[in-house]
């Protein structure tokens, strides 16, 4: 459950930023070499890093929450 909501998070703002950067394209065209501002590799590339980073540091503490007796944690607070 925290994973998928963090997941749909995390699409929101891929969504958001990919929006953001096909926008602002040609204000940061004459900064790049050798590059197209929409050069779908790029945008690849990174949508699916970050995906891969989000998702990863969403699921390693909820899998560690779930290995946790319920009761046990009730009795540490």
């Amino acid at each position: 459950m925290i994973v998928l909501q963090s997941g749909i998070v995390t699409l929101a703002g891929i969504a958001f930023g990919i929006a953001a950067a096909l926008a602002s394209g040609r204000l940061i065209e004459s900064l790049l070499y050798d590059v197209s501002p929409r050069d779908p590799l790029v945008f690849a590339a990174t949508t699916l890093a970050l995906l891969s980073v989000a998702i990863l540091a969403c699921w390693l503490p909820a899998r560690r929450a779930a290995r946790q007796n319920p009761i046990d944690v009730l009795r540490m607070s």
